[in-house]
Order: C-alpha cells, then structure tokens, then sequence
C-alpha cells in the first residue's frame, strides 16, 4: 500500500466509518477489514492518529484499528504477520513524540505502545525503555505527561508476563530503572506538596495526575521486579516511605475541600498507597515483615483511634482493615503445631504479630468495631424506612462474594470473624461482657442504646463457632431472646430483626430440637410483623432452619398451613425482583422438605406462579427462581402435577427452545423441570410429546445473537460428547429420553425413533467414552421396554455394537454397555440377533459361526468388565439362550457358557439359613408399593413404571438357576448321555462341583 496515494483513501474510508448511517457504515467497515492485511495499512493508520489536525473520531477510529491490528498480526507467527521492515518503521513513529492532545486517544497510545512492548521490548524494541525515561524529564508538560502514561502501561503489561525469561528481563529492568522511577515520584511527590501550601490548586493538580502515574510504575517494578525485594535497600526505603507520605496525604485531604477535583484524584492516591501494601504483603510475605510492626500501627491508628478523625474517608478504612485482616490471617505468620517445624521467618512475624496484639489493643479494637463500625448509619436507617426492600437486599448483597474488599460494612464484619478466630480466648470473655451489659429491658426513647444492642448481637452471630463452648444459647433464647421477638413496638424493630436473624446463625451451631417448635412459633409470629425488613428476615431464618440437618418435619407440619400462606402473602406484598426471587426460594425450601405434606396447602401459589411468570418477561433471574419453585412443587404434587400442565408445559417449551434468547438463563431449570415433570407424570399426553421437538435443537449445534452484541453459543449434545461429559445439562437430556422411553415407549418411538437413532449414529462417530455409554444406555433401555421393535427401530446402531463385541473395545464401561444391548437382542429377540449375525458375516466377509465364535468368545474373555449384577445375570441368560444345540463353534465355546452361568449364580444365588438351599435374590413376583419414611423421598410415578417393567424383564422373572437346569437337560438329551458326559468333561472340575451344588434339588 503506497503511502501518499492510500492515505487519502484511507481517510475517506475512516470518515466513512464513523457515520451513523448504516448504508455508509457497513461497506467502510468491509473495506477496513479487506485492508488489515495489506502491507503499509498500520503506517498509513499511524500517520492519521498522529495527525492533530484530523477529525477526534476519526483519529480515535484510526488508533482502534491499529490496537486491533497488533492484537492479530503483529506476532511473527501470525497469519498475515507484518513484516519486521514496516514494525520497525512503526515503532519508531510510535515513540518520535509524546504529543497526543486528546487524553483519551493518548491512553489508546499508551496501551497500544505496551502491547508491542509486550512482544518486542527489550529484543526487538531496545531503545523504548530509554526513550521513555528521557522523555518523562522534559519540561514541558503536555509531553512529560504522556510520556509517564505510556511509562506506566509499559511497565504494568511487561509486570503481567509469567514464562521464567519473561520474569528474568523484567527483574533486570526493574534493578534498572528503580532508582530513577524512585526520584521521579519523590520530585512529583514534593512538588505536589508544595503547591498544595502555596494554594495553586491547577498546578496541584497537574502534579497530582503525575505523581498518581509514577506511584502506579513504582508500584508495579517494586511487586513484580525482585525475588526476594526485603534485599533492596530502595525497594524497602520506598516502603518505608509510603507511610510518611500517607500520613502527608491525608492532612492534605483534610486541607481541601469535599468537593474538588484535586481531592479525587488525592484520595485515589492514597487508596494506591495502600494498594502498594497489600499488593507486596499478598506477592512477597516474609519480605513484608520488617513493615509488620508500622503496618499494624498505622492502619489501627486511623482506624480505631481519634487519629483518624476528620481525615480518613471510606474507601481508606476498608483499606487499612484489610491490612490488618490480611496480617492477621496470613498463612506465613502462623507457626506450626510443632514450633520447630516452623521457618525462623515464620516465628519472627509471629513474634511482632503477638507483641503488637496485647489484650488493652485487642479489646479496643472488639469494642470499636462492634460499638462504632457495627451501628447502623442514618443512612441505613433511611433506607429501612424510605426503602425496605432495597435494605433487605442490600444487607443480602454485603453478606456474599468479595464485597468485603470494598464495602465498609463487611469488611468490618470479616475483620471482626478473623480476629475473633485468631484471638477468641482474649476476646471471648469481651464480648461476653458486651451481651451481659445489654440483658434485661431496653428503653424504647433511646435509639442509641437499641443500635448498640443490635450490633452487639450482630457480634455474636457472626462469632457463634467460636462461642460455642462459652454461650448457653438454649437458655439465652428461652429467657431472653423469645421475649425480645415479642416486643412489638415499631422503635424496637431493629432487635426484632436482629434477634431472629441471629437465631439463623445458630441454628446450625447450637439449638435443642426441643426448642423448634418455640422457634416456629415466633417464627410464624414475626411473618405478620408490621415491618417488612422483619419479615423478610423472618423468611431468610425459616429457610436456614428447614434446611438444618436437625429438622424434622412432624414438629413444623401443625405449623406449615399458616406460614405457607404468610410466606406467599410476603410474595404478593414485595415488588421487587431481587426479593421475590429470595422469597420464592424460602417456599422452594419449605416445599422440597415437606414433600407431599405440601399438597393441601399449594392452591393459592399454583393460582398465581402464571401471573408472575408473565409479570417476570424482562426478568430472566425471577423466571429462574420460578422455574425452581415448579421443580419442587412438581416433586411434591407427583402424579397430581398433571393439573399444572396448561401453565407447566408452555413454561418448560419457552426455557427450552434455544430458538428464544431466554433459554440462556432458564435452559439448566427448564431441563430439570422437564425431567420431574415426566419422571412425575401419570401418563403422556400430547403436549408433553410434543415438547421433544425442543430435543433435536439441543441435538445441534446452535448459535444466537444477542442484543448486546454478545455472542452467546449453545454447545450442542454432540460437541460436548465429543470433549467432556462434565454438563448437567447433557445428563438431563439422556434422562429426558430414558424417561420418555418409560413413559410411553410406543407412542414415544414412533414418532421420534428415526430421528433419535440417526442422531445417535452422529454421536457415536465422535465422542468420549461416557458419551458412548450414554447412548447405549437409551438404546438398552428401549430394547428392555420393547424387545421385539426396539431392534428393529435402532437397527442402523447394532453393527457399531456388533463390531465393538468383536474388536475387544477397550473401555470397560463401554464394553459393559455394548454386552448389555447385545445380551437383550441374544435373549429377546433371537430372530433378528440371527439377522443380525447374518447381516455381520457379510460385511465383513466371514462364515457365520465364525462371527459367532468371536463374539462368544470375547464376550467370556470380557465378562469381568460387567460389574452391574443385573447385565451379569443378563449375558448369562443370553449365552445360555444359546443351547441346546448341535452347532460346532457353540459345543466348542460350552465352557465358556458354562463358566459365566457359574459366575452368574455366584452373583445372584443367596443361601437360605433355614432350609439350606440356594434361591435367586433378583427374581420379584408382584408390585409392592414401598414404606416411606419420614426422611426418605416416595417413589415418582416413574419409578412405579420401572418396578412393573421389572416384572416383565427376564432378569427379574427368569429364575437363573432354573434356566442352568433346563438348558443343561435340554443339551443333555439332544447329545445324549455319552456326548453330552464328554461336552461337560471340557469344563474344569471345579467349575462342574460349584455347578453340582447351585442345581441341588432338580
């Protein structure tokens, strides 16, 4: 591409790019990615972003491309690389001038320069190092800016490189440069300060923005640049420093006003301070520990003393308690059991840890953090009132995940846990002090006291493991929780709240059986509470307890009609999602542990589920929720879920189709309250035979685009069979077939027979070894339904089998399986086996007893493969089904037979204690409905069907040892007594004795 003539083009083309108009946009961005490719494109595009006089979007444009570009081709290995001739052209434009007036194309440049850096430097790109750090010295400031962003970018993308040469050149950087980055941040640093004296709030500023970029490389050089940094006398200097310019930061934020810019941009610095201390602390531990000692100091005197008044802000104490937090907790600080096993680094830190940790700082850090951090804010207060849900959910949200991190709230509350933990034995007896202060009633005038009572109770829940031993909660909950649950005044909500929730955080820990009905009682009590925090509240502790491993449900069933109905008013009342869904979720609970108790009481919820399902259209995370509570209400109601179908099936079809972009969301519910639907179901309609259309979508590779420009892309069946057999997903679907298959397997397979077995032949192409087995699984299951047409319809799926009998397939669970759909066409259908056979024989160009022989004989080499004793049983009865017979290749591999039917009555014959005679322990003559317990689940209307179809299966009404007999005599008198005599002699003695004593009696 010649430069001067294409550059104009080019232009043109960018101009066109940034139309708003489609008809101009889409065939500008077509030319675009025709010219990547095209040698001198990148050149042409770096003169254009570096030309100041060209339009901002089309600059912007131009440096996208060009980032872009470097992503995909710059690499030598890269298809279409570019040349090493235009590279070395371009990273000279690159670093020619540090000029970029618009500061979001030069971060664009920044970046861009770093991701060549990251390939190039040092090797390729010797000279941007020094380029840069004599740019950064310039004096003027537009270029000394730029220059010092680009600095940092570098550095931090060569900091992020992992491979040993890669970590190598960067420690030789870092030793390199550090003095200097050192000084150069020291200078920013002290001039910062001083035009905060002289009140030049613009220059402050500008100073501010590069002492932020110099502190960010130095933070990066000093975490990633040393092995062992303690070694460095910089590195360490520089840490040391960090403190004394903390404390010169922080009066500077008490000095500026709230509303400033510059106060931003200096409370983002210091936030980087602290980040340069919990970033060496986490990468280098024992290098940390000389800064130990001034760490702990530092952060508990801002954040537990007066110190901190009028200077620290949020963001700052979360990160100074994470300082402490992380000391506290570090692994490397904590000797071994066995003090000698211990490093003498280890002990060290150990030693400063517990010098620093005495009890008068161990309690007045307890007592602030429960009596000044636990309180709830105006703030909060505000929002109980003006916002109960958002509160709720607010206070759900600060409980999970890495909230702890940034959030002032839980981070107090993880800090207290850790210490607690660690220091139990000094704190304990504190915190005890603190509950002992509260007992007794409390004056409804003084809010201060109610908030101290509620974060003090906040305290012990969170340290309940810990209290176990030291709190008699039963007796704390009888005298003097219960009553407070049943204070009702509105100024007391707050203990009511707490109280209950605190009861959830012990429940597990420490709470009688005997007490649970109490417990109920309030619980159903505070569902009517006036406030709605309360209840819902209330909801989140009735969840923890049904979940309780304690439960038993004859204790809350005389209470599950009334807080059935409560818990779904509360669904009615609440009108966001977030709490809908967390509620839904409790009912969820209560009906999954109830099971079929449910039944009564389920009306009204079935009679709204349509109307929140409709109401949830925009609210994927909501339907999922709802798609929950359906499993479980399915699971409950069995065959009665049948009356759920008008609103039940249109769900399942909607969650399901992965032509409608909701099933991103709701697929993985869907599929499971497809599967209890069948498994539940009493018999097949046709709507719910329909609804396996949805299964050949899911047989396919499917992709849809999303509004947001993400592509989303289903993995079919067949591509993650092909990988791992590791999604849920997938296992239901199999399930779904099986499940259909017991179903109603005639009207099942008539319609989708073709369809299944010509996927399946995909299938078994290309696929893992489970994958295989899950396939072959459906097919044995349709033989075992209908053993007289299942062959017939999966016809196109034997020889496969057939062959893979023969081959000596590898896998045992593999193998296992083809034994198992091969043993029910032996046994079951002996006529097709026999064309079958035939059909084999002329493939592969072998006599017919040939075949059989192998197939025989690698069925007995492999039988220990089969560990299911029902498939034992099955290729005993199968390989027997055999005899009589006068065929050459059978008399020959009679050994054989006989040696599996022996293994077979060895597996399924069990010895009567009274009679001394052996019967068959698989054979089952009529249905029994099974006793349910109280903890066991009752069987679905599914597992009725496979206990009938057991009834008519060979391996549960066949009795194995009759079969041995008859099959035996029959050979008997077909041979004769002398030929049959020298048949048996071919099988080992010991074999014939076992044989002898299984067939006592006949």
């Amino acid at each position: 591409m010649d430069l001067n003539s294409a550059s104009t083009i080019v232009l043109r083309v960018l101009t066109q790019a940034t139309s708003q108009d489609t008809a101009v946009l889409k065939p500008a961005e077509e030319q675009l990615k025709q010219w990547e490719t095209q040698p001198g494109f990148y050149s042409v595009l770096l003169n254009i972003f570096t030309n100041h006089t060209l339009d901002v979007n089309v600059r912007w444009l131009a440096v996208l491309y060009f980032k872009n570009g470097i992503d995909r081709y710059w690499r030598r290995v890269a298809p279409h690389a570019l040349s090493e001739e235009e590279k070395s052209t371009l990273r000279a434009g690159l670093i020619t001038n540090f000029n970029e007036p618009v500061n979001q194309i030069a971060t664009q440049i920044s970046v861009l320069i770093a991701k060549v850096a990251r390939v190039d430097c040092p090797r390729q790109w010797p000279e941007l190092i020094p380029t840069l750090l004599e740019s950064v010295k310039v004096q003027d400031d537009l270029r000394q800016h730029r220059a010092l962003l680009t600095f940092y970018h570098v550095t931090k993308t060569l900091a992020s490189k992992r491979l040993a040469a890669d970590r190598k050149l960067f420690y030789d950087l870092a030793s390199g440069i550090y003095s200097f980055a050192c000084s150069l941040w020291n200078h920013h640093t002290d001039t910062f300060l001083q035009q905060v004296c002289t009140g030049d709030e613009a220059a402050a500023t500008n100073s501010l923005e590069r002492t932020l970029l110099s502190l960010k490389v130095l933070r990066k050089l000093t975490v990633h640049g040393f092995v062992e940094p303690h070694r460095s006398v910089e590195v360490m200097g520089f840490l040391h420093a960090v403190f004394e310019r903390l404390k010169q930061f922080l009066e500077c934020s008490r000095n500026i006003g709230g509303e400033n810019i510059c106060r931003d941009r200096l409370e983002k610095t210091i936030i980087l301070f602290t980040k340069v201390l919990l970033d060496f602390l986490d990468q280098h531990p024992f290098s940390f520990t000389p800064l130990i000692q001034r760490s702990l100091e530092f952060a508990v005197s801002y954040v537990f003393t007066e110190a901190g008044e009028g200077v620290v802000f949020e963001r700052f104490i979360v990160q100074c308690m994470n300082l402490i937090k992380m000391i506290v907790k570090n692994y490397a600080y904590k000797p071994s059991k066995n003090i000698e096993d211990s490093s003498p680094e280890t002990l060290e830190a150990h030693k400063i840890k517990t010098a620093f940790f005495t009890y008068p700082t161990l309690m007045e850090i307890c007592r602030r953090l429960v009596t000044h951090y636990f309180l709830l804010t105006e703030e909060e207060l505000t929002m109980w009132e003006e916002d109960p849900e958002g509160f709720s959910k607010k206070s759900v949200e600060e409980t999970g995940g890495d909230s702890w991190k940034y959030s002032l709230r839980p981070c107090t509350e993880v800090l207290f846990i850790d210490i607690f933990h660690e220091y139990n034995q000094t704190l304990t007896p504190v915190l005890l002090e603190m509950v002992h202060s509260l007992q007794g009633s409390t004056n409804m005038e003084d809010t201060s006291a109610i908030l101290i009572k509620d974060a003090v109770y906040n305290a012990v829940g969170l340290a309940a493991y810990e209290l176990f031993d030291s709190v008699d909660f039963d007796q704390w909950f009888k005298n003097q929780l219960l009553a407070e649950l049943q204070v009702s005044h509105n100024r007391y909500k707050p203990i009511r709240r707490r109280v209950i929730w605190l009861i959830g955080q012990w429940i597990s820990v420490k709470f009688k059986s005997d007490l649970r009905p109490m417990l109920y009682e309030a619980i159903r009590n505070l569902l009517q509470d006036q406030d709605l925090v309360v209840r819902i509240e209330t909801a989140t502790t009735l969840k923890l307890t049904v979940d309780d491993f304690e439960f038993r449900t004859d204790q809350f069933l005389p209470y599950l009609e009334s807080m059935f109905t409560l818990l779904f008013q509360l669904l009615q009342e609440v009108t966001e999602c977030d709490t809908k869904m967390h509620v839904l979720h409790v009912l969820s609970c209560v009906i999954e542990r109830v099971n079929m108790q449910i039944r009564p009481h389920v009306g009204c919820l079935v009679q709204y589920l349509p109307l929140l399902w409709k109401q949830s259209e925009e609210h994927n995370m909501l339907r999922c929720a709802i798609l929950t509570t359906l499993i479980h209400l399915v699971q409950g109601l069995g065959a009665d879920s049948k009356n759920l179908y008008p609103f039940l099936l249109p769900v399942i079809q909607l969650s399901t189709d992965v032509s409608q972009p909701p099933h991103v969301y709701l697929l993985e519910d869907g599929l499971e309250l497809w599967l209890v639907t069948l498994e539940n179901s009493p018999c097949l309609t046709p709507e719910l035979l329909r609804i396996f259309q949805n299964m050949s979508a899911l047989l396919a590779l499917t992709g849809v685009t999303f509004q947001d420009g993400d592509r989303y892309e289903l993995k079919s069946l067949h591509a993650l069979l092909t990988k791992e057999l590791s999604s849920e997903n997938l296992k239901n679907c199999f399930k779904i077939i099986n499940a259909y298959i017991f179903l109603s397997s005639s009207e099942f397979l008539q319609m989708y027979a073709t369809d299944l077995c010509r996927s399946f032949c995909e299938l078994l192409k290309d696929i893992t070894t489970e994958g295989q087995v899950q396939v072959l699984k459906v097919v044995e299951n349709v033989l075992k339904v209908n053993p007289i047409l299942g062959p017939q319809m999966f016809q196109p799926l034997l020889p496969s089998v057939f062959r893979g009998i023969i081959d000596g397939e590898r896998y045992p669970m593999v193998m296992s399986t083809y034994l198992g759909v091969m043993g029910r066409v032996l046994l079951q259908n002996t006529s097709f086996f026999s064309l079958l056979l035939s059909q084999m024989a002329c493939e592969l160009g072998q006599e017919l007893d040939q075949i059989l022989g192998n197939m025989i004989e690698m069925w007995v080499d492999r039988m220990d493969n089969i560990t299911q004793p029902e498939r034992r049983k099955l290729s005993a009865l199968a390989l027997l089904s055999l005899l009589p017979s006068v065929n050459s290749v059978i008399q020959d591999k009679f050994c054989g037979i006989i040696n599996i039917s022996v293994e077979g009555l060895h597996d399924v014959m069990t010895e009567d204690p009274e009679t001394g005679t052996y019967k068959d322990c698989m054979l089952m003559s009529h249905f029994e409905e099974p006793k349910v317990t109280e903890d066991e689940e009752p069987p679905t209307e599914q597992d009725k069907r496979k206990k009938m179809l057991a009834l008519k299966d060979p391996v549960h009404t066949v009795s194995l040892q009759q079969f041995v007999y008859e099959k035996l005599k029959a050979q008997q008198e077909l041979l004769g007594e002398q030929s049959f005599h020298a048949l048996m002699e071919t099988v080992d003695t010991e074999i014939v004795a076992q044989l002898q004593e299984f067939l006592q009696g006949f």
